[in-house]
């Protein structure tokens, strides 16, 4: 199972959106994926989306193991709860990127 977030897309895109605030004109193309219109804020939107299933996938687990379903794997528990954590921290660290970004573009001089 894999997360579904392409760090390597949302790389080129931070890279391009930095390129263009410094008015650099050999910003890489950023290829456009998912719906028509889409962009940055619908790629992190659907990560969030992907990252909050995944937490619920890894409560709903959890509780079942609690409660001794037959079914309910501890190991698979915590590499829900792992890869759930992981998705959390990576989505976190993309937001905490794009804040930092936004704000140095808000204090430049023109």
């Amino acid at each position: 199972m894999t997360s579904g977030i392409d760090m390597n897309s949302v790389l080129l895109q931070m890279r391009a959106m930095a390129a263009r605030a410094e008015g650099l004109h050999s910003a890489p193309a950023v290829p456009q994926t998912g719906q028509a219109g889409g962009g940055f804020g619908t790629m992190f939107r659907q990560a969030i989306e992907q990252v909050n299933s995944a937490q619920q996938r890894a409560i709903e687990m959890s509780t079942a193991a609690e409660v001794g379903a037959t079914d309910a794997d501890i190991a698979d528990v915590m590499l829900a709860m792992q890869k759930a954590s992981l998705g959390f921290q990576t989505v976190l660290q993309v937001r905490n990127k794009v804040v930092a970004a936004y704000q140095e573009i808000m204090n430049m001089q023109v």
